[in-house]
């Protein structure tokens, strides 16, 4: 068996079998050069709404994408600064879509109401077709992750865990000058 010099935290937290049913991410930010920023396919889906959304309507915005589900307590505690943010950057015309990767329309529309989130998100749980758009760049185990695009379509940041407020809205303000 070989053993690898690095340890991997996501790959430590899937190990340990803790059955807390999420991978968190450790809060790592990275930021991608212009040169280097990562593109993903096309992708479609049903909001929990039912309305459809394509990655073609929102060509030439600056666009957030959080993946999430309900029970992810992670998911749970950074909604309430999503939903502050979304609202924040709504007069510039920053969209905001999640990506709801477990749970049904019906409880995606539970936790919009709770937790007073007004954007869409795409419900990805049966056909996983908006998060394999995102192959790597986004590791479909590590929920949340929020990606911030730029309106070039290309990936500027990925947040792998909880988001903090003030550096997303930075990671916003990046491209959206």
């Amino acid at each position: 068996m070989l053993a690898g010099c690095a340890q991997d935290p996501l790959a430590e937290q899937f190990r340990s079998g803790d059955n807390k049913n999420y991978i968190a991410g450790d809060g790592t930010v990275t930021e991608f050069a212009i040169e280097q920023r990562p593109t993903f396919e096309p992708w479609e889906g049903i909001t929990e709404s039912g309305a459809f959304l394509t990655s073609e309507s929102l060509e030439g915005y600056v666009v957030v994408m959080n993946w999430w589900y309900a029970a992810c307590a992670p998911c749970r505690a950074e909604a309430p600064d999503l939903a502050a943010l979304s609202e924040e950057f709504a007069a510039e015309g920053v969209q905001f879509v999640g990506v709801n990767v477990r749970d049904t329309a019906e409880t995606a529309l539970a936790f919009d109401r709770n937790f007073g989130i007004t954007f869409p998100s795409i419900i990805d749980a049966q056909s996983g077709g908006v998060s394999l758009a995102f192959s790597g760049v986004v590791s479909p185990q590590a929920v949340p992750t929020t990606l911030v695009i730029d309106r070039e379509g290309r990936v500027s940041a990925r947040i792998l865990g909880r988001i903090d407020k003030s550096i997303l809205r930075e990671l916003i303000n990046t491209v959206n000058q």
